[in-house]
């Protein structure tokens, strides 16, 4: 039987079997042809990232199938979400979150939607929900990446955030190749939001 988990912009989660299919719905707006293309690539691409990750041993679902247009069927992760436990064990936990994302960035991975909700801790921390992700190698794109991790720290656990977030950078800083130079860029990153954030006020 087929239940219906989530649903984001882009996609609904449907827990069949105990396992997870993943379905990007057509949207109406847009020309068959190209919305036909863009959900076959982005599920194309979300597969490979899955893939890449599987081969380096990052913790992350399996794709079990993919038809290469607009379902992937996914190993289904058990646990309970890191937005649920972090307050209670941010230094250990950031610093894991920290971490493993600087073995995606060393993989010319971005994940594009870091956020503790699409983190579930079992015996470790898996990372899930990459559909937004894509492959870089770029300072800015990984300078984004963590402000989107930043932004999610601050709105999910504001009572914890800044000790959070300084745990993730520092065990990030350690592992992460080149990471002064996305630390640096991190900081434009973050002058641009607040330089755009005064001018709407």
């Amino acid at each position: 039987m087929k239940k219906i988990i989530a649903q984001g912009a882009e996609a609904k989660i449907f827990l069949e079997n105990n396992q997870i299919l993943k379905n990007r719905f057509r949207k109406s707006y847009r020309i068959t042809k190209i919305d036909n293309r863009l959900r076959g690539s982005r599920t194309r691409r979300e597969a490979k990232v899955l893939d890449k990750l599987r081969i380096i041993g990052f913790p992350a679902p399996k794709v079990i199938k993919n038809d290469e247009k607009e379902n992937l069927i996914l190993e289904k992760i058990e646990g309970k979400l890191v937005k649920d436990v972090l307050d209670k064990n941010y230094e250990k936990l950031s610093a894991e979150i920290g971490k493993k994302i600087a073995v995606l960035h060393n993989n010319g991975v971005i994940h594009g939607d870091l956020t503790t909700s699409n983190m579930i801790i079992n015996k470790e921390i898996f990372f899930i929900d990459f559909g937004l992700s894509f492959f870089s190698g770029k300072a800015e794109d990984k300078a984004v990446d963590l402000h989107v991790l930043k932004e999610s720290l601050e709105s999910k656990h504001y009572k914890v955030w800044e000790m959070a977030f300084h745990e993730a950078l520092a065990a990030y800083r350690k592992e992460a190749k080149n990471s002064y130079e996305t630390l640096k860029r991190l900081e434009a990153v973050e002058k641009r939001g607040r330089y755009r954030a005064k001018k709407g006020n």
